[in-house]
């Protein structure tokens, strides 16, 4: 009789993490480890159902997981080692939290019989975890790891998805178990609620001014609905400034999306007297500023949800739309029209109108592009069938990293990344990482050398007459940042392009071949 069968704790700690997993539908690990994780390590290397994908940085790791999240609807895990690790992957851990995209970190710790020592790496993991976290837990025991992994999925996967975090202490990794993970059970959306339908339906056959904003993941069934309902009843609808996903583009219905600054915003919304919330909350701007504004619902306005963001969206718009009568009323879908090859000079229009121009069908956009990405969103609107995934976080350097895990997610479709300079720093290990696992990635640097947005938002916040020492912080010029060196150091093909024809031909050659290559739009 061999060891194995006289003792029936005959896997690590670790390897029960991996197969609960797998068995709970997560099978892409990103990953940047350290000494803690090295028997996770070894368990996803003999785990031939886990594909484990390395980034350099733990940005990179938690951006990619965002951006598999938010296409797969269901979790990536990730390996960050230790507090200060999982500090690195905070700020696109933020995003995730804000686009309520499914994600499962797993945070090595000291072994928890070294933890009384304060060594040099010894932080609080939970306390820098709980700020990202919907859920947070420490394994206590080997005997407790597969099934704190099979619930840290399902806290991910609880409606509308949220960020868990598993904190695995070595000992606990490699101590031997016999445990097995419980099957997995998703938990579903709040029921519909009869009473919120008849009090929406209600306001929207009052005959005053109605205004429904919609926040989530903007599928092409939910825009279809929305515009029945806009029909039916005269109701202005609008998505929130910053969403997780959009279906857009030809044969969809099309939604308005409310401006980022608050007067404009609060122009689109005035006069409202209804203002109905489907999966969001009452808009406000994104910062506040000396003597303006930062509640932009109207004085007077009546405020209505439709279906809290756990709840059943679909559901509720489906019976708010029979509920008004637009259930028999075909939605107005938008005719595909690209748009015309641009010439000349390159500038945030002319990237817009090329990408219109030669956009691929089914492509996902990920969308960072700040200042200088408004054209290529106006421009796309009537391109072929994609989805657009923007910056619901604030928190820049989110475009390299999440569409990595886009391209991760969904191999067989094309991905383009309009990253800004500046941000596109904060990540820029994200190119290796592409290069590496060969991604069909399309990354467009929108190169103005400046943190233009704050530029703009130095005047915005009152403080006026900025002299040379402020401005040289939001310059980028000396030394000038050279993308297509970056791009071509880090393993893959790129153009630096100074006129639309440049820009247009390198789009063409990018979109032509497989991998992923770098676009620099000197603008």
């Amino acid at each position: 009789m061999s060891d194995k069968e006289n003792n029936p704790k005959d896997v690590s700690g670790a390897e029960s993490l991996v197969q609960a997993f797998v068995d709970s539908g997560v099978d892409v690990c990103f990953t940047n480890p350290g000494t803690s994780e090295m028997h996770f390590v070894a368990a996803l290397d003999g785990n031939p159902e886990m594909r484990c994908v390395l980034g350099l940085f733990e940005g990179v790791v938690t951006g990619a997981a965002d951006g598999y999240g938010r296409m797969k609807g269901s979790p990536a895990a990730t390996l960050l080692h230790l507090g200060p690790g999982l500090g690195n992957g905070l700020a696109n851990l933020h995003n995730a939290k804000k686009a309520r995209t499914p994600v499962v970190n797993v945070v090595g710790d000291h072994a928890t019989y070294h933890r009384k020592y304060d060594a040099p790496l010894s932080s609080d993991v939970e306390a820098i975890a709980k700020p990202v976290s919907g859920w947070v837990k420490v394994s206590e025991s080997a005997d407790d790891v597969a099934i704190d992994g099979a619930a840290a999925v399902q806290a991910a996967m609880t409606p509308p998805g949220q960020v868990a975090t598993l904190i695995l202490p070595a000992d606990t990794a490699w101590n031997r178990t016999s445990t097995v993970a419980p099957k997995l059970v998703v938990p579903e959306p709040t029921a519909v609620d009869s009473s919120q339908i008849d009090a929406v339906a209600k306001a929207l056959k009052s005959g005053k001014r109605a205004v429904m904003l919609i926040g989530g993941h903007l599928t092409a069934e939910r825009s279809a609905l929305a515009d029945q309902i806009v029909q039916a009843t005269g109701v202005r609808v609008i998505m929130d400034t910053f969403m997780p996903r959009v279906q857009r583009g030809a044969g969809r219905a099309e939604v308005e999306r409310l401006p980022y600054f608050g007067e404009q915003a609060a122009e689109v919304l005035e006069g409202t007297e209804h203002l109905i919330l489907v999966s969001t909350q009452a808009p406000i701007t994104f910062f506040a500023y000396p003597d303006k504004p930062n509640w932009l619902t109207p004085q007077g306005c009546e405020l209505h949800t439709l279906v809290e963001r756990d709840g059943d969206i679909d559901g509720s718009l489906e019976a708010l739309a029979e509920a008004v009568g637009a259930r028999k009323t075909p939605p107005r879908l938008i005719d595909l029209d690209l748009a015309p090859r641009p010439k000349g000079t390159l500038d945030a229009r002319s990237i817009g109108a090329s990408l219109g121009h030669h956009f691929p069908e089914n492509a996902i956009v990920v969308d960072e592009g700040g200042t200088a990405g408004g054209g290529c969103s106006y421009s796309t609107r009537t391109a072929h069938p994609h989805d657009w995934l923007m910056l619901t976080g604030g928190s820049i350097g989110y475009a390299l990293p999440t569409a990595t895990g886009a391209a991760v997610a969904c191999p067989d479709r094309p991905v383009i990344c309009l990253q800004g300079d500046g941000g596109g720093m904060y990540t820029v290990q994200a190119l290796w990482t592409q290069a590496r696992e060969r991604l069909n990635v399309t990354n467009i640097i929108l190169a103005n050398r400046k943190y233009a947005i704050l530029q703009i938002e130095f005047a915005r916040v009152g403080a006026h007459n900025p002299g040379p020492k402020a401005m040289s912080m939001l310059d980028l010029t000396n030394p000038e940042l050279n993308w297509s060196q970056i791009a071509t150091g880090m393993g893959m093909p790129a153009w630096r392009v100074t006129t639309a024809e440049e820009f247009n031909k390198a789009l063409v050659e990018s979109l032509s071949q497989p991998g992923p290559c770098l676009i620099e739009a000197m603008i």
